[in-house]
């Protein structure tokens, strides 16, 4: 396993929303104190309506993951509603071009692992893997459905 790489830098994450095409859904990334420990936290409300349905929390990546990096690996706690976590690579010709891996929240802060290998792409016609070094952008999201959502992230790490 490779050395973990902190990628939390609360100052690099920035919010994002469906606003960007049309959509209505609404939302906030703030750094909040948990417990003596600086966290970040997207709030909002995901509509589907106007072809809307995401709120993101999202940052770039200044310097290419190595190639022996296998996961991330992220402490959160949320609402007990499903995010994904989504990568940006240089086969994204479009906004919705991008690779995803779900994971669950509840109230209690919980470690999630997500394998490289099991982040699928957002359509067909994008190729079905990528190596570490190709991410270029990576985004915590509440999308897909109407509901509510408050995602906290306290660490992420390339491990």
């Amino acid at each position: 396993m490779a050395d973990p790489i902190d990628l939390f830098d609360p100052a690099a994450w920035m919010f994002v929303s469906d606003g960007v095409m049309g959509g209505i859904s609404e939302g906030d990334l703030s750094a909040v104190d948990a417990e003596g420990s600086l966290t970040l936290r997207l709030t909002g409300v995901v509509r589907t309506e106007n072809n809307g349905g995401f709120i993101q929390m999202r940052r770039t990546l200044e310097v290419a993951l190595p190639s022996n990096t296998s996961a991330l690996r992220l402490t959160v706690r949320g609402n007990g509603e499903r995010y994904f976590v989504h990568l940006r690579t240089p086969a994204r010709q479009r906004p919705w071009h991008y690779y995803r891996a779900p994971f669950d929240t509840g109230s209690d802060w919980r470690e999630v692992t997500l394998p490289l290998m099991d982040f699928r792409p957002s359509r067909p016609e994008m190729p079905a893997t990528f190596a570490a070094p190709d991410v270029q952008v990576i985004g915590l999201a509440a999308i897909g459905r109407a509901h509510r959502a408050d995602l906290w992230l306290a660490a992420i790490d390339a491990v």
